[in-house]
């Protein structure tokens, strides 16, 4: 019994390693700030670029907008990430009390949830029993909460993974205006900028196992409306310096 359970237990670790539903909290972080440090920093360039003959102007810019872009986004991933783990700890607490002071009606709910989800009552209560001796706080964390090792956040470790990828980001466009003509600028950027999306598309359909054309056609488009709003809101607004 005990190598079955063992063969059953390795089976099953190699299913869920198959799997990519466990990066998706630090994936989330990282393409979210690897996207928004080029597409804002691209976009910030470019419309700069639109009302600059100078290259000096844009650099400045660009790396102004890179320094507190990388704060910013590190900061409010903490912030955000933050606030939710707080909330799931508030519940698991709040969970604590109920069963303490109700443990047939946290049961009966537990029950309820199995059935719904389409249990039989007997089975379902059988099997709310069993689980409840044996880890009564983790079971309602998981089926009543809905919270588990996947879904909970770590504050620090979002944090790192946005503020550092916007910064892997922005430096991708800020080496293109180091070395891009200053003439027409705003076209070697937006060429750069669209190379750049697709390869980050493609490594985050790649991580996560989605689609990498979907991947590519979303994060492409979304960056070309940023860019083109951007260059002409320089071209309307901008003093040529």
């Amino acid at each position: 019994m005990t190598t079955d359970n063992n063969k059953t237990m390795i089976t099953i670790d190699n299913y869920l390693d198959s799997h990519y539903i466990h990066r998706s909290n630090w994936l989330r972080a990282a393409v979210l700030g690897a996207n928004d440090g080029i597409i804002s920093i691209s976009s910030l360039a470019i419309g700069v670029a639109a009302a600059s003959s100078t290259r000096a102007p844009i650099v400045l810019a660009t790396v102004a907008g890179l320094v507190a872009g990388a704060l910013s986004m590190a900061a409010g991933e903490y912030v955000s990430v933050s606030s939710q783990t707080d909330t799931e700890k508030a519940d698991i607490q709040r969970e604590i009390k109920e069963r303490k002071e109700m443990p047939e009606e946290e049961l009966n709910i537990l029950a309820q949830i199995y059935e719904k989800r389409g249990l039989k009552k007997e089975t379902a209560m059988q099997v709310a029993i069993e689980l409840t001796e044996k880890d009564a706080l983790g079971t309602h964390i998981r089926d009543e909460l809905g919270i588990n090792e996947i879904s909970q956040a770590n504050p620090i470790q979002a944090a790192l993974a946005s503020g550092s990828a916007f910064t892997v980001g922005g430096v991708l466009p800020l080496l293109a205006i180091l070395f891009a003509p200053v003439k027409e600028m705003e076209y070697w950027l937006y060429g750069s900028t669209i190379i750049f999306l697709i390869i980050l598309g493609t490594l985050a359909a790649k991580t996560g196992g989605s689609s990498i054309p979907k991947a590519i056609l979303r994060i492409t488009i979304w960056g070309t409306i940023a860019m083109g709003l951007s260059a002409l809101v320089g071209y309307i607004f901008g003093v040529r310096v």
